[in-house]
């Protein structure tokens, strides 16, 4: 029986008075991929920011089998939580292996001081971003970007992985690697929490999804069964995708 790493209970949270998320309940199995696919403004990105603790909110998250409920965000990065956020947040102005090594920190905190293994991990997920390791952030591709914004989290040796809308604004082509690259990820352990608006390539790579609009969670189950259901088809895949 798997491992439960992550579960959220009757989770509420928004900003200010406005509520965006209304009760949520999900769970994330250790070395699983689950996905919470919906429409713009349904509130996916805010519940990844609650979950690591940029935005207040109430109800339970236990990560591991304890509440984090009272943790700040940088606990829950040493607890080995890791956000790649919609906008990268890269340091522009950097090289990209400078850009990976921050990414280090927790290691570093750890007393791993030495990131060698972890930087000739990242390439060689990344080979792209090896050969341009001098280049600055600022000057990569799109998808480039987003490589390197993946390679810094995964630099923390996370054992939860949030990705928001890692497709966004990215060629069909370069779609398609970034979502075998996720894919790969499994066998490294690594547990991945998915948002995404593309739900034909979130539902194919995940284990389970949640479909999640008006901030409550309207349908959920295995990823292949979602993909099949007609409400699904008819709002997020087309009717091709019925076949």
């Amino acid at each position: 029986m798997s491992q439960v790493l992550l579960e959220v209970t009757d989770l509420h949270a928004g900003y200010g008075r406005a509520e965006v998320l209304h009760g949520l309940n999900l769970k994330a199995d250790a070395g699983s991929v689950i996905t919470v696919i919906g429409p713009n403004g349904a509130g996916k990105s805010t519940l990844l920011n609650a979950l690591m603790g940029c935005l207040p909110s109430r109800g339970g998250i236990a990560y591991a089998g304890q509440s984090i409920v009272l943790q700040t965000l940088e606990e829950r990065v040493m607890q080995g939580i890791a956000l790649v956020p919609e906008t990268r947040a890269l340091f522009s102005t950097m090289p990209v292996e400078d850009n990976l090594l921050l990414g280090a920190y927790r290691q570093v905190l750890l007393g791993h001081k030495d990131s060698s293994a972890a930087l000739a991990d990242v390439y060689k997920l990344f080979p792209r971003l090896q050969e341009r390791r001098t280049q600055l952030a600022g000057t990569l591709s799109g998808g480039e970007r987003q490589m390197l914004a993946v390679g810094r989290a995964l630099m923390s040796k996370p054992a939860l992985l949030m990705l928001d809308e890692p497709s966004l604004g990215l060629a069909p082509l370069v779609v398609k690697e970034i979502f075998r690259i996720i894919e790969s990820l499994r066998s490294t352990g690594v547990t991945i929490l998915l948002v995404e608006q593309n739900a034909r390539a979130a539902l194919e790579v995940a284990d389970y999804g949640y479909v999640l609009e008006m901030g409550e969670i309207a349908l959920e189950g295995p990823a292949r069964d979602l993909a099949k259901d007609s409400r699904v088809i008819d709002t997020y895949l087309g009717a091709a995708r019925a076949k």
